[in-house]
């Protein structure tokens, strides 16, 4: 955005939980079935999408769940599976891959193997583990720009990096649509968690869409993001917005990730402090990488923060 744009207003998050276990066509190409594994950072559950009729894609296939796989075998009884594609490794999107390509033959294209977004120091090692599918392996890595296509659908990959460094997006040329993972959720803004995540390359990537003209988008939970070049902009003010108040709050004399979860997230669940700390920890790598904020050494959790 150049310094003559007016900042877009922060994105209207839309608290939509569709139904988890039923199949629902959402569009004349696409069929939604969200898995029942709802949670503070899943809403109601990761959704699974069926895209096509009778030679079909299946998108985010979701956790390795026997009741979810069976409902989505069942739907489609009588058809076949031509890729499972996958956006991301994280433990809610890719492990279901694995049992849906031996169940039925169907190669597993998409993202390639889990991986930080830089070297991993110390404890952090524990927690990349907890949130990464480190057995995914496709059978196609998918680069930009690569599509997969059956009868009256396109898929192209999109490389969208930050949630996860190897998070992909995909467009269907046939609806205008993009399915956007977990980079760009209509309920909610997506976790951006070092060493799992980068901000910088977060906010590159939303920047990448800003230019694209698909007219909406099917997230990996939640509803749809609709009219989501104006979200993308509001996402990208909200996050700036974050930034500002960080660094405006290092100024002021705070100094570590406690204090800033504290005044940054007025009200803030419980449950979820220790996701808004990994969120503050990324800003503030970045802030460090671009020299508005520093700190002793290599940035942490624990580390203490001082003004640029």
């Amino acid at each position: 955005m150049s310094e003559s744009e007016a900042p877009e207003a922060a994105p209207t998050f839309l608290r939509e939980a569709p139904a988890s276990g039923r199949v629902e066509a959402v569009s004349p190409l696409i069929r939604r079935l969200v898995c029942p594994n709802s949670g503070p950072f899943t809403q109601s559950g990761t959704c699974t999408y069926l895209v096509g009729h009778g030679r079909v894609a299946v998108i985010d296939p979701g956790p390795d769940h026997p009741a979810h796989r069976a409902a989505l075998l069942s739907a489609l009884d009588g058809e076949t599976i031509e890729a499972i594609l996958v956006t991301h490794t994280h433990r809610d999107h890719s492990p279901g891959a694995r049992p849906l390509a031996a169940a039925t033959g169907a190669p597993i294209l998409g993202c390639g193997p889990h991986r930080p977004a830089r070297a991993v120091r110390g404890a952090e090692q524990g927690r990349l583990d907890a949130a990464g599918d480190a057995d995914h392996r496709p059978d196609r890595e998918l680069s930009e720009g690569e599509s997969v296509a059956g009868p009256g659908w396109t898929l192209t990959a999109l490389a969208t990096p930050g949630h996860t460094m190897n998070h992909l997006a995909f467009s269907l040329l046939e609806e205008d649509t993009l399915f956007s993972g977990d980079h760009v959720m209509a309920w909610s803004t997506s976790i951006v968690a070092p060493p799992d995540g980068s901000m910088g390359a977060y906010m590159a990537s939303l920047d990448k869409l800003r230019g694209r003209s698909e007219s909406i988008y099917w997230p990996g939970h939640g509803g749809p993001v609709r009219e989501p070049q104006r979200f993308v902009r509001g996402l990208l003010s909200h996050r700036r917005a974050r930034e500002t108040g960080i660094v405006e709050r290092v100024a002021s004399g705070e100094r570590t990730i406690p204090g800033l979860v504290a005044a940054l997230y007025s009200g803030l669940d419980p449950m979820l402090r220790p996701a808004a700390a990994l969120s503050v920890f990324a800003h503030l790598e970045d802030l460090v990488e671009r020299g508005r904020v520093v700190t002793d050494g290599l940035p942490a959790l624990d580390s203490e923060y001082r003004p640029g």
